[in-house]
């Protein structure tokens, strides 16, 4: 049993279930009379009809989060730091891809790769797993692993590009194709997990992996427009992310308006 049951199973020995669900609060609830430090938490879909607290949490996960349940520390929201940073790096490469302005060089992304769309979205998924919110953290720890390991393929002191000089120059584009379709697949299996979660993250992960699958095939064939049309699909996705940063950041108790999700009604216990 986890932390986060042995705490609920804790209050509801010594306060009774109150709501009929073993003392977790139900998702088409939108308050919960559960006493957290700050008082009583909207959760479940919030008044916009969404679920504005994180990437796909349940209400259990979201109640977590608000330090609904006691004893426990309320969190801060990780979603809108690992999707905000994964948008920008994947804006700003897709804007290579494209060749904007006649940029085709994909050098100046390094930095960020790095730091924000790795480093800082890696740190964001370690939190998700601190909050229990496994697609949440599989999804930003895996994808700053992946800005991580693209940002290394252009290091000159990686020796990566490097190895694939002289007669090995034709293999390239091949490894490169190899290492894109991993993606494309690991993608595939997130948009899959996510459809139960909302609209906003369904569609990321469907423009995302179309954004993998064109770049994999330009790597086997190569075409400039197929390079490009991964580019475009890349825009699209990043402006998808940074719009579910900003509504998991625009909450009922933070902001003057929220920004919908669409999520999906959770499936109906038996």
């Amino acid at each position: 049993m986890s932390d986060i049951e042995k705490q609920q199973h804790h209050y509801n020995d010594h306060n009774g279930n109150t709501n009929g669900n073993n003392g977790i609060p139900s998702a088409s609830n939108t308050l919960t009379n559960m006493p957290g430090q700050h008082g009583p938490w909207p959760i479940g879909a919030g008044p916009g009809g969404q679920y504005p607290y994180t990437l796909g949490a349940n209400a259990l996960q979201q109640q977590l989060y608000q330090g609904g349940l006691i004893n426990l520390r309320k969190f801060a929201n990780p979603a809108p730091l690992g999707l905000l940073s994964f948008a920008s790096t994947t804006l700003i490469l897709s804007l290579i891809n494209v060749s904007t302005n006649g940029v085709d060089t994909p050098n100046v992304v390094v930095g960020m790769t790095l730091f924000v769309g790795g480093l800082v979205q890696l740190l964001a998924g370690m939190w998700e797993f601190a909050a229990g919110n496994t697609l949440g953290a599989t999804a930003f720890s895996s994808y700053g692993g992946f800005w991580l390991s693209f940002g290394t393929i252009y290091i000159p002191a990686s020796g990566i590009l490097d190895a694939y000089t002289g007669a090995a120059a034709s293999q390239l584009d091949n490894a490169l194709g190899f290492y894109l379709a991993v993606w494309f697949i690991f993608t595939f299996i997130m948009f899959i997990a996510s459809l139960r979660s909302n609209m906003g993250l369904i569609l990321l992960f469907f423009f995302l992996d179309l954004t993998f699958m064109f770049l994999t095939i330009s790597k086997f064939v190569p075409n400039v427009n197929i390079a490009k049309a991964g580019g475009g699909f890349g825009i699209i996705a990043a402006f998808i992310a940074f719009y579910c940063g900003a509504a998991n950041m625009l909450t009922y108790e933070s902001s003057f308006f929220m920004l919908p999700l669409a999520p999906i009604p959770e499936r109906k216990a038996e």
